[in-house]
């Protein structure tokens, strides 16, 4: 398939040229001069100061911009290998599916607490402990919501695809290329820019980390946006906004805009719209010399290896697995490989599992019985956000979706609110909770959902924006319209990604309750009992007994939930509503 299609002879190229051109210049000198800050010297007594100075707003934003795109890059290797695994292997996907659902919904100071003393003793003197450790958070507030919308996608393929795939004999990785990721390709564009967003909604507590008794500010738009409100300082928050906007417009326009175009080509349809969504960038780089040149030169070359690598390895694999022998021990083989593979996780566990078994003796039932209490509490609130956020982005993201017009209009506002990072505008929030007699158990549902109702609304902008127009011609031809358009067409079209939409929503109103129910503005604390608040507390004072316990506590609700909702669910949305 064609990238880029051959220049047209004007001053378009050239300009198009130049302005690649003073781009690419720019990303290198960037990334050269922001990866180099990233390997300075680190010590705990002599940790980096934040300086409020709006003169080094760029210099900040740039290290967070790229801390973020370093964290993609990992969220989509892991959403590639993980989701595929998931959705190949029955096997594995009976393990791997609830497992990312408890992944997701544990919080990001759960990680950040047992993984920076790891990356710091990793590199011991050295920014880069300090620098992974920031990243490894960012990624698990990305990842899981690209792997969730890719497993289902490779769920819902339409059977007559995968037949067709079948007596064309394509094998394992022809099959991914040609049919699988195409097909995956809208919905993870949307969930990508979804993980991206929700990667700023987490950037402050990701660089401004203060676990285990310890403050450590990396040098960033998150720690800047931190420590202005800690300070009170008004102003420098004001700043920190707006060169915020600046980003991801930017982003926007330079990244998202333009692959949301070129995802168009993938969707399963056999008459597209009149209205096409478009983008200066992605024009600029059809018309663009050096852009034709270097895919012809270097990408393309280099993109035929790696087909012509995994071929073979498929091939290869194909043939071994094929094997008569073989072939009559499948299953059981398949079986002992994955019991293998949890013998050997178990009995790296084993000694830590230990250790968290008799920390969580120590506590003895008096200290365990009201966590379950406090995790009744936060998991009510979820529901509410869910409830909430429900109400207004299904119908928003279905008006959005099916208006490609409106879609490119409404996008960079959409991406904006979302990658605003929320939890900036918590204490003006509480502060109007206080004013109205609100009562703050009540509110922090309010602040939860601010940071949950955009899984939801970019998945059904996904799930409207791929319904075929083949689809909509023919119910405009029967003459259904309203409610009746929307119950025996619109909604069991978009069935699949709402429910990647909910799905995502609850593990992200389950991490954001560490932010939503604690919040602290110029030393006055206010807390709603829960254990989000929980968590957040024994984790700035780095009692690991209490951690532990509300980890594992959180994550038996997440547990029980899947089992009983949210994987009959998914199989609904198998069996019965996904496009053949």
């Amino acid at each position: 398939m064609t990238i880029f299609t051959s220049p047209q002879g004007s001053w378009h190229r050239w300009a198009s040229d130049g302005a690649l051109l003073s781009l690419l210049f720019v990303l290198f000198f960037a990334v050269m001069k922001l990866g180099a800050g990233m390997v300075v010297p680190f010590s705990e007594a002599n940790p980096p100061v934040i300086d409020l100075s709006p003169s080094l707003l760029p210099y900040y934003a740039g290290r967070s911009l790229l801390r973020m795109f370093l964290a993609f890059g990992a969220s989509l290797i892991f959403t590639l290998i993980y989701g595929y695994l998931a959705a190949k292997s029955r096997i594995a996907g009976r393990v791997l599916v609830p497992l990312l659902d408890v992944l997701q919904s544990v919080p990001v100071l759960g990680f950040l607490s047992a993984t920076i003393a790891a990356f710091m003793a990793l590199f011991p003197g050295s920014l880069l402990g300090v620098e992974c450790a920031s990243i490894f958070a960012i990624f698990t507030g990305q990842a899981w919501n690209m792997t969730f919308s890719f497993y289902h996608s490779l769920t819902t393929v339409p059977r007559e695809l995968q037949e067709a795939a079948a007596m064309l004999r394509l094998n394992a990785w022809q099959c991914f290329r040609r049919l699988e990721l195409p097909a995956a390709a809208m919905g993870l564009i949307w969930n990508g820019m979804m993980s991206f967003g929700g990667g700023w909604f987490f950037l402050a507590a990701s660089e401004a980390i203060t676990v285990l008794g310890e403050d450590i500010h990396l040098p960033g738009i998150g720690s800047y946006l931190a420590s202005a409100a800690e300070t009170g300082n008004i102003r420098a928050m004001g700043y920190a906004m707006l060169v915020m906007a600046v980003m991801v417009w930017l982003t926007d326009q330079l990244f998202w805009r333009p692959l949301i175009v070129w995802g168009q080509r993938f969707k399963l349809e056999l008459s597209s719209s009149e209205v096409q969504p478009e983008s200066i960038v992605y024009d600029a780089l059809q018309g663009s010399r050096l852009a034709h040149a270097i895919w012809i030169g270097f990408l393309a070359p280099a993109g035929r290896l790696v087909n012509s690598l995994f071929d073979r390895v498929a091939d290869l694999l194909a043939r071994y697995t094929s094997a008569p022998r073989l072939q009559e021990h499948k299953t059981g083989l398949a079986k002992f490989g994955w019991l293998l593979a949890a013998a050997a996780l178990a009995a790296w566990l084993w000694t830590p599992a230990q250790e968290a078994a008799v920390m969580l003796l120590s506590l003895g039932w008096q200290g365990i019985g009201p966590v379950f209490w406090l995790g009744i509490l936060t998991w009510l609130r979820v529901l509410a956000a869910l409830l909430l956020g429900s109400l207004w982005t299904i119908p928003a993201g279905i008006w959005i979706g099916l208006h490609p017009r409106l879609t490119g209009r409404l996008q960079p506002l959409v991406q904006f609110a979302a990658a605003f990072p929320a939890n900036m505008l918590f204490p003006f929030l509480t502060l109007l909770f206080v004013w109205m007699h609100i009562d703050f158990s009540y509110g922090s549902v309010v602040l939860m959902l601010l940071g949950t109702q955009w899984y939801i609304l970019f998945n059904v902008i996904a799930g409207a924006s791929a319904l075929p127009n083949d689809l909509l011609e023919a119910a405009d031809m029967l003459k259904l319209h309203g409610w009746q358009k929307w119950r025996t067409v619109i909604l069991p079209g978009i069935f699949p990604h709402l429910v990647t939409g909910l799905v995502t929503a609850s593990g992200g109103a389950w991490n954001a309750s560490i932010v939503s129910e604690l919040v602290s503005w110029q030393g006055q604390t206010f807390t709603a009992q829960g254990l989000g608040a929980y968590i957040t507390q024994n984790t700035a004072a780095g009692n690991w007994p209490q951690i532990i316990l509300g980890l594992i506590v959180m994550c038996i609700f997440v547990v029980v939930f899947n089992r009983l909702v949210w994987q009959r669910l998914y199989q609904l949305s198998v069996d019965k509503y996904h496009l053949e």
